[in-house]
């Protein structure tokens, strides 16, 4: 109990905060507890025999390195716990688990993440009874999709259902997550060291949403394509001139809201008769349906549609829709279009007003028919002069060091977009750490985006060491891993220097390939297990020594 004068005092405090931030105070003043600040030593237990299960679902990475904080958190207090990738966790095995915490991205349209589409199946199939366990998840997403955190929170939902025992309400996190992991670690904590797993929380949803994203209009002022004559590729740069003052930092990244084609519309509507309004479909999502999208299309159209993922358009035309379903009852089925994000590749130091980016058309084969990306398409039409909105999607993940630290930067294709900002803010400021860039294409003669540049920054010493790999241009075929491994010895001196790794590009097989090679000259440098070397690159990511920004 407080005394009156402490109580009017925290009152008074309160009074004018909002619900998240009283949710956020609620975790912060738990973690102070749980981490002995003002507890009697006395009344913590000195061991603590749950040991909790941390699972994580993850596309980029974000729900792994916050599962490890939370396990190295725990340990730090005395607690025991293991972290395990959703793929890898053996869903029998969730009967005997005293204390599930689940930590889950969103993917498309409210989906799990790759790595746990078979933990989610088959926790969905499930008849477990879980009257034993408790649990606890927090949700990763963005709120400017449609379905934010759907992943996580129909996980949650699966847990109560099969009689698991929340310890803490659902919490959904944006892109801006640290303070609400942070208060949800402490809520975790608390619970465990002051034995506080008892009543069981229902179903409840705490939510730490950022800001409201602030939307730019500007202008294309410069539009250019990268590419010369031969290339393979369609690659463009974008110029935006902001009619407002701009606010980003290197690592961030600008979110677009592409419309469908109008004959792709239009199309479509012919589908349905003079009764379709084509406006109705212009904002939803009509590209890449998934099989949950798909699935709801079979029973309206009382026919069995086997595709995975697949196009409304291809849909229509391959399947006989019945004279009954009007557009209205599709339109409603269907979901709004989702922002799409690309890697800023501009310094404000350096590019005053201005946002650039770097877009690679997206193309690609279904049946023999050519396709394209939906926002690359947008963005390739669209045309110089013209308005466009934007916003700015802050990545607190993927972020320079101190000026004075060295950074290697691998970055294939358009993955050299944000390390053209990285090193066009380090020259502006004046940095004096060292910089390492180590790019790959196809072709040097018409794929080596921001050439000039480059070699400008490598005549001036911004840019300390350039590798670069153009896989096309001999017989046997070099990426930016073989570079890595042929400059092993000087890769892992500046590691072990204090250097930061960061990766952007293509998740599927770059990101992967990159990962091998740097686990494989880990081993070799330091004469350790393929083990060891995971945990010493675990431990680079943990002190954000390692950072991606893949897709």
């Amino acid at each position: 109990m407080l005394a009156e004068n402490k109580l009017t005092v925290l009152k008074d405090l309160v009074r004018h905060y909002s619900r998240e931030e009283i949710i956020w105070t609620k975790g912060y003043l738990a973690g102070i507890l749980a981490q002995n600040e003002t507890l009697p030593a006395s009344v913590i237990p000195s061991v603590i025999s749950i040991k909790p299960t941390i699972v994580y679902g993850t596309e980029t990475g974000n729900s792994k390195k916050l599962a490890t904080q939370l396990q190295a958190l725990l340990k730090k207090n005395k607690i025991q716990s293991k972290v395990v990738d959703a793929f890898q966790y053996p869903i029998e095995k969730l009967t005997k688990e005293e204390l599930l915490l689940v930590i889950m991205s969103t993917q498309g349209e409210g989906d799990p993440p790759q790595n746990a589409i078979k933990f989610f199946h088959n926790l969905s199939n499930s008849s477990a009874d879980l009257s034993k366990t408790k649990f606890s998840v927090l949700g990763l997403g963005d709120s400017s999709y449609p379905l934010f955190c759907r992943a996580g929170e129909a996980i949650d939902e699966q847990l109560n259902r099969l009689g698991g025992q929340r310890i803490t309400a659902f919490q959904k996190a944006d892109v801006d997550y640290g303070q609400t992991a942070e208060a949800w670690f402490n809520e975790i904590l608390a619970n465990l060291q002051n034995a506080g797993i008892e009543a069981p929380i229902q179903k409840q949803t705490t939510e730490k949403v950022a800001a409201s994203k602030k939307t730019y209009t500007g202008i294309v002022s410069h539009k250019v394509v990268l590419n010369d004559s031969g290339s393979n590729k369609e690659t463009y740069h974008i110029e935006i001139t902001a009619d407002d003052t701009l606010v980003y930092e290197p690592g961030d990244a600008i979110g677009f809201y592409p419309k469908n084609k109008a004959q792709e519309i239009t199309e479509i509507t012919s589908f349905f008769g003079t009764e379709a309004n084509s406006k109705e479909f212009l904002d939803k999502n009509v590209r890449g349906l998934s099989k949950k999208s798909l699935d709801a299309l079979s029973q309206l159209f009382q026919t069995e549609i086997t595709e995975e993922k697949a196009d409304l358009l291809d849909i229509l035309k391959k399947y006989n829709k019945p004279e009954s379903v009007a557009a209205a009852a599709v339109v409603a089925l269907l979901h709004p279009i989702a922002p799409r994000l690309y890697s800023i590749s501009s310094a404000l130091e350096a590019h005053e007003e201005q946002v650039h980016v770097t877009v690679n058309l997206s193309t690609f084969s279904v049946d023999g028919e050519e396709k394209t990306g939906l926002c690359s398409q947008f963005l390739a039409d669209f045309p110089k002069e013209g308005e466009i909105e934007f916003y700015i999607h802050k990545n607190q993940n993927f972020k320079l060091p101190e000026a004075d630290k060295a950074v290697i930067m691998i970055g294939p294709g358009t993955g050299i977009a944000p390390f053209r900002s990285f090193l066009a803010h380090r020259d502006a400021t004046g940095a004096e750490g060292e910089n390492w860039l180590v790019f790959g294409e196809q072709h040097f003669v018409s794929d080596f985006y921001y050439q000039t540049e480059i070699q400008e920054w490598l005549s001036t010493g911004v840019l300390t060491k350039l590798d670069t790999a153009f896989s096309r241009d001999q017989k046997d075929k070099i990426y930016v891993q073989d570079r890595l491994k042929q400059n092993a010895d000087e890769l892992y001196r500046w590691i072990e220097n204090g250097a930061y790794i960061y990766v952007c590009g293509q998740k599927n097989p770059m990101s992967t390939d990159v990962e091998n090679a740097l686990l494989e000259i880990i081993q070799t440098k330091k004469k350790i297990s393929v083990t060891e070397a995971k945990e010493y690159l675990e431990a680079l990511e943990t002190e954000g020594r390692y950072q991606k920004d893949v897709y």
